[in-house]
């Protein structure tokens, strides 16, 4: 008897899409939008066999197409994208758990998450995995979403995830050892844990659960080619529709497992795909909705400003935290980071942009800091974790400047308005909503500590009324960095 003929998957992947549904131009080339990608899934289902396109997370946030109807057009334009499967990000929980369930009955796609519970009861919001069958090939997805859902859904108690990924391996080893059957093929991780945390879940999966790959999001990784850890390739496709994963899979005939793996990040441009013209017509639709509304110039800045990464200093982190500290009652911002969305913006702000690049909005609360509190907190916020992508980062206003080494993990200066803070000093400091409620998580500092200083209170009910009314009333903005975080080797 002859050797069984090898069988072709090919799996398609995306994540962190964050409403980047329109194309972008660069020095003349066009590069991305959702009906490119749309036309380049399409194009690759006709002609390749055995296809599945799958979606990492964070389909939401990051256009006034999706925060105007409060993802409710996202969903329809995912419908037309026609994913697979699909894990849930953080940001799927931005509008609120209850309105995330809506979302998932107008869903035309299946959304699996294995460590989403409802504490009541302790039973799963959402299906914890799908065997998908593609031309007799079956295929296993099991979703884990990052313990950051937490951080948003903080004040819905009937919400709770697994913390820690001891306990989520421990969730994807009862999934394996109860439903990954002889008849399975391919068993595939989609997760919403970010890069560094994907390679600690591989190392500790145990090899008799038959997990063949790790397809990842949150952490916005582009990579040239997979990350292999413990046998199992790693893989993660940037943010937007710029480009797509796709992993090319033979399997050996006789079910014995997986005989070659090539995996690849393609660009999504003209060259590479077709436009779906269904899907050009929904956005057209949509744009045509939002424009009478968002296409208004607000102000005008002096240029460009850029926000590059957000584990340093940036221009315009340093404009929005400056421009939510003026004529505050408090004496420091601490704005995060990733409350900025856009790489760059400007010179003309159009509301729209405002609204894309700030999209959250809460309340500010203002709390009262020791210069020793202070010290910690900025301890906190530069350890090691920072510079992976593991935790929360913030850009400040101008009253404060840090120095410090990484190498040696010392604080080698800070300073309040020029002046080294001693130990004594009381310092007010601003936080956004979300960060408040998260603070202990977040600061390194029991809130119950700093509380006792002061009682924190609300001196905002909008940061996006208090950015508005910035940069509607000053007009050639500018912003440099300028030494408030000093990072050094």
């Amino acid at each position: 008897m002859g050797k069984a003929k090898s069988r072709k998957l090919t799996i398609l992947h995306s994540n962190d899409l964050h409403g980047d549904f329109f194309p972008k131009e660069k020095d003349g080339v066009e590069s991305g939008g959702l009906s490119r990608l749309a036309g380049y899934v399409e194009k690759t289902r006709r002609e390749e066999e055995n296809v599945i396109y799958a979606i990492a997370g964070d389909m939401f946030r990051g256009s006034v197409i999706d925060s105007e109807f409060c993802g409710l057009s996202t969903i329809d334009l995912m419908n037309n994208l026609r994913p697979d499967v699909v894990t849930i990000g953080n940001h799927e929980v931005d509008y609120g758990f209850a309105h995330l369930l809506f979302l998932e009955k107008c869903a035309k796609f299946p959304i699996v998450n294995a460590n989403l519970f409802i504490t009541i009861n302790n039973s799963r919001v959402f299906m914890p995995y799908i065997n998908i069958d593609v031309g007799g090939i079956k295929v296993m997805f099991i979703g884990i979403l990052t313990e950051e859902v937490l951080a948003s859904t903080k004040s819905e108690r009937i919400i709770g995830t697994f913390i820690g990924l001891e306990d989520a391996v421990r969730e994807v080893g009862i999934i394996c050892d109860n439903y990954r059957t002889t008849r399975t093929d391919y068993t595939v991780l989609l997760t919403h844990i970010g890069y560094e945390n994907d390679i600690k879940l591989a190392k500790m999966l145990n090899p008799d659960w038959g997990v063949n790959m790790i397809i990842g999001g949150h952490s916005h990784t582009f990579m040239e080619e997979p990350t292999v850890v413990n046998g199992i390739p790693i893989v993660q496709a940037g943010t937007g529709t710029g480009v797509i994963g796709k992993a090319e899979i033979e399997l050996k005939g006789d079910n014995g497992g997986v005989e070659s793996f090539k995996w690849s990040c393609v660009p999504i441009n003209p060259e590479t795909a077709p436009e779906d013209s269904i899907m050009s017509e929904l956005l057209d639709s949509y744009k045509t909705q939002t424009d009478t509304k968002y296409k208004r110039v607000i102000t005008r800045w002096a240029r460009r400003l850029t926000h590059p990464a957000r584990e340093q200093e940036t221009e315009m982190g340093n404009l929005y935290a400056d421009a939510l500290a003026d004529e505050a009652s408090y004496d420091v911002m601490f704005m995060g980071s990733g409350s900025i969305r856009k790489k760059e913006v400007g010179p003309v702000i159009e509301y729209q942009d405002l609204v894309e690049n700030t999209p959250f909005d809460g309340a500010i609360h203002m709390l009262e800091v020791t210069g020793e509190q202070l010290r910690r907190i900025v301890m906190h916020l530069m350890r090691d974790d920072a510079w992976v992508g593991e935790t929360e980062f913030y850009q400040v206003s101008k009253n404060l400047r840090i120095t410090y080494r990484k190498s040696t993990h010392t604080l080698e200066s800070l300073t309040f308005k020029g002046e080294e803070v001693t130990d004594d000093m009381r310092i007010k400091i601003g936080v956004q909503d979300y960060h408040f409620k998260n603070f202990t998580d977040f600061f390194g500092v029991p809130v119950e500590e700093v509380s006792k200083n002061m009682k924190p209170r609300v001196v905002a009910t909008s940061e996006q009324n208090l950015i508005m009314e910035y940069f509607s009333t000053n007009d050639g903005l500018d912003a440099k960095v300028d030494g408030r975080i000093t990072v050094l080797d």
